[in-house]
């Protein structure tokens, strides 16, 4: 299986395991300008030089010799499943990809059909009830993540934990686990553990959103989207998540995790 969604930057000085919707999109032009002293021109997530990634052929041995050795500073970042699930809906659900159409293709008319999703109109743009599509919404994920059905689960609402578990399976091992909410404190403590040919003032470091602009704006606070029975579903899909890396599943108006992710505790459980 090697290491999907792994990153690594061209002078081999860190690895990232890629998680959807947690600052992937930052983190990664931080790698490139480390290395190149200048930010990708574009998405970073189309980049096809200036990078190691496992999705490139050429990449892998090396990806795989440096990851299984432990012998390159290897990190990731996770984020609250509440938060993360509904910029997913706002985003791939709601809005206009970069390519100037719906993401996958069919899948927003199915969700339409199937599930009684409204998206806000052809361009995303018109007034709709967005907690009555969110909740219907989290629906549709459930089956997918539970049952594979209508379709595979997406790895944008597919739960973080599975994604970090990749890695260690497979033979990896991070140095460090941190919070989207707590980015900058997070990645420093990644560059202060490795060389960088370009020094990175995370102060100056613009945020990358990737997605941003491509949906409606959320209407309300977080917790407003998320009922009894949509915690329900929550706790179902996300279980893992919220118990590994410490997040608040009792009150989803609080997005700061309750504690540091435990290394140790993360690698036992994710190891099988």
């Amino acid at each position: 299986m090697g290491f999907p969604g792994t990153w690594m930057t061209e002078s081999e000085s860190v690895v990232y395991r890629v998680v959807p919707k947690c600052a992937c999109s930052t983190i990664g032009q931080i790698m490139y300008y480390s290395d190149h002293g200048r930010f990708f021109d574009g998405d970073i997530h189309d980049a096809t030089t200036g990078l190691h990634k496992w999705a490139q052929e050429a990449s892998q041995p090396i990806i795989e010799r440096s990851v299984r050795a432990r012998q390159v500073y290897a990190f990731t970042c996770v984020r609250n499943p509440y938060t993360r699930i509904l910029s997913s809906f706002f985003d791939k659900i709601c809005g206009i990809q970069r390519n100037g159409k719906r993401y996958r293709g069919n899948l927003v008319p199915l969700l339409i059909q199937k599930y009684g999703i409204e998206v806000g109109g052809e361009d995303g743009k018109q007034e709709f009830d967005q907690i009555a599509s969110f909740r219907r919404f989290l629906l549709f994920a459930r089956d997918t993540i539970r049952w594979k059905k209508p379709m595979e689960p997406d790895i944008h609402w597919s739960a973080v934990a599975g994604h970090v578990s990749t890695f260690i399976v497979n033979g990896g091992r991070y140095n460090h686990i941190f919070f989207t909410e707590d980015f900058n404190a997070g990645m420093q403590v990644v560059l202060d553990n490795i060389q960088v040919k370009h020094p990175v003032d995370l102060a100056k470091i613009p945020r990358f959103n990737e997605s941003e602009g491509h949906g409606p704006k959320r209407a309300h606070p977080v917790e407003a989207y998320f009922d009894d029975l949509s915690m329900h579903l929550m706790w179902e899909i996300y279980k893992r998540d919220f118990q590994l890396f410490r997040y608040d599943f009792d009150n989803p108006a609080n997005k700061m995790p309750k504690g540091p992710v435990d290394l140790d505790e993360v690698h036992a459980k994710l190891g099988d």
